[in-house]
């Protein structure tokens, strides 16, 4: 799983990634700025969905989804091994994924601590 944390003096969004996942994913960590994160929910389906074509990372069906893949015009970061989990975080003029999925400890939690943390006009 990864762990999300946000730092509000920086205005960033941070998913961490621990041992293996670090392989699989192709990256230790993801760091986004708050101002580019639109939203956040707690999707199983999607992460039950067709992924897209796999650009870096890993995919071992009903096992991981993991790295970068291109669907439908969207480049997105997956890092899945249990859907139930999955989190999708949305973003907006970022410079590298619109969408990630992200299997996280407690979807819940994280998605309220997303949303009460990101900039709102």
């Amino acid at each position: 799983m990864a762990r999300i944390t946000i730092d509000r003096e920086q205005a960033t969004l941070t998913a961490e990634f621990q041992g293996l996942d670090k392989l699989w994913t192709l990256k230790s960590s993801l760091e986004i700025p708050l101002a580019h994160v639109r939203g956040a929910t707690h999707d199983p389906g999607i992460a039950r969905g067709w992924m897209g074509l796999r650009f870096a990372g890993t995919h071992v069906p009903g096992v991981i989804t993991a790295g970068h893949f291109r669907h439908e015009g969207e480049h997105l970061f997956w890092y899945v091994k249990n859907p139930d989990k999955a989190v999708v975080i949305q973003l907006a003029d970022a410079n590298t994924y619109d969408r990630l999925v992200i299997e996280v400890d407690d979807p819940r939690a994280t998605v309220a601590l997303i949303e009460r943390s990101i900039p709102r006009d």
